[in-house]
């Protein structure tokens, strides 16, 4: 049993040859017109807040935080890093 002869697909421009001078539907990767800049105070927010969210577990290990050891707080010290992570998101 042989293989089934290829089929001809008749294919080719979309457009006319010649209608327009030049193409404007590519537009090359990376070229902005203007730069996005974040604040200063971006980075600082970001590297608080994965800050605060360490010491806040470390405490909790060691016993320095007021009442016992609780998994609240550990809940806490992940909120402060995964909120540090989502600004960090927002850094151009």
């Amino acid at each position: 049993m042989g293989k089934p002869p290829k089929r001809r697909v008749q294919g080719g421009r979309v457009t006319a040859k010649g209608t327009t001078p030049e193409s404007t539907r590519y537009t090359p990767p990376g070229v902005y017109s203007q730069q996005k800049v974040s604040p200063g105070w971006v980075p600082v927010l970001m590297f608080g807040l994965l800050g605060i969210g360490v010491v806040i577990i470390l405490a909790n290990y060691v016993g320095f935080v007021p009442g016992d050891t609780s998994n609240w707080y550990l809940l806490l010290g992940l909120g402060f890093i995964l909120s540090g992570i989502i600004t960090a998101t927002q850094f151009h």
